[in-house]
């Protein structure tokens, strides 16, 4: 979120930071968009690929659990609610094909106090963790 990394390859001249402060500018938003797309087609590959090896009774991606996401919603404003995260995998951990959504003022480190959890690494507390959430324990 903070790179200054540009991605020419897929015809975005300037840095991933610059953009996220867009300004609304239609041009900064595309650029934006085109960003985020990479970013996210470059996670599917990953899990596809993960997905293709197999280990054990399953796959390499059921046997793993992803955390992917973002640290802010609104770089323009540094808004830090409503951020867009996914689960992926977690092999009978987690139920998936779901879209699930919490409270506006729920933090994410409950999220991640959560998938410890699940994972059978319970822990106290977490950062500024309220408690586990509801619904991600349903298998």
């Amino acid at each position: 979120e903070v790179s200054g990394r540009s991605f020419p390859e897929i015809g975005v001249p300037g840095g991933h930071h610059g953009y996220s402060h867009h300004q609304n500018d239609p041009d900064n938003l595309a650029m934006l968009a085109k960003i985020n797309t990479h970013h996210v087609s470059q996670f599917a590959y990953f899990l596809e690929k993960l997905q293709s090896i197999q280990d054990g009774d399953g796959s390499l991606l059921d046997h793993s659990l992803f955390v992917y996401g973002s640290g802010i919603s609104d770089g323009n404003l540094h808004f830090h609610l409503d951020l867009p995260t996914l689960l992926a995998g977690g092999g009978g951990h987690v139920q998936g094909g779901r879209h699930l959504r919490y409270d506006r003022e729920t933090p994410l480190s409950n999220l991640y106090m959560s998938v410890l959890d699940k994972l059978g690494l319970p822990v106290e507390s977490f950062g500024d963790a309220s408690g586990l959430l509801g619904y991600l324990s349903e298998v």
